[in-house]
C-alpha cells in the first residue's frame, strides 16, 4: 500500500507561484498513475491534474490548464504540482492521490485508491 505525504502548501498573493510535493512510500510508485485533487470550503473535491506512470502523459482541469504543471520523479518517489498565476479561487486543500492498480491517467476520484492528508493552499487577493 502506498502512503502519501504532501508538503509545500502555504499563503501566496494572487498572481504568485507555489509548488506542492507529494512523497510516496512503497515499492510500486513508478508503476502507478498519480493525481492532484483539491477541495475548497463548502465545495466538493475536484480534479486538478493527473500524470501517468512514466510522466509521458498528463491531463489538467480546464480551470488550471496553462497555469499548473504536474510532474514526477520516479527515482525519488515524488510527484509535484507547480502552480503559477494563482488566483483566489485556487484556494483549497490540495490532495495527492495514487492509482495503485493502474499506470494510466484517470480524472475521477473514485479511480484513485490511496490519498494523502492534504496541504492547504491559500491565495490572497
Amino acid at each position: 500500500q502506498v502512503q502519501l505525504v504532501e508538503s509545500g502548501g502555504g499563503l501566496v498573493q494572487a498572481g504568485g507561484s507555489l509548488s506542492v510535493s507529494c512523497a510516496a512510500s512503497g515499492r510500486t510508485f513508478s508503476s502507478e498513475a498519480m493525481g492532484w485533487f483539491r477541495q475548497a470550503p463548502g465545495k466538493e473535491r475536484e480534479f486538478v491534474a493527473a500524470i501517468n506512470w512514466s510522466g509521458s502523459n498528463t491531463r489538467y482541469a480546464d480551470s488550471v490548464k496553462g497555469r499548473f504543471t504536474i510532474s514526477r520523479d520516479n527515482a525519488k518517489n515524488v510527484v509535484y504540482l507547480q502552480m503559477n498565476s494563482l488566483k483566489p479561487e485556487d484556494t483549497a486543500v490540495y490532495y495527492c492521490a495514487a492509482r495503485t492498480t493502474s499506470r494510466y491517467i484517470a480524472v475521477l476520484s473514485a479511480y484513485f485508491d490511496s490519498w494523502g492528508q492534504g496541504t492547504q493552499v491559500t491565495v490572497s487577493s
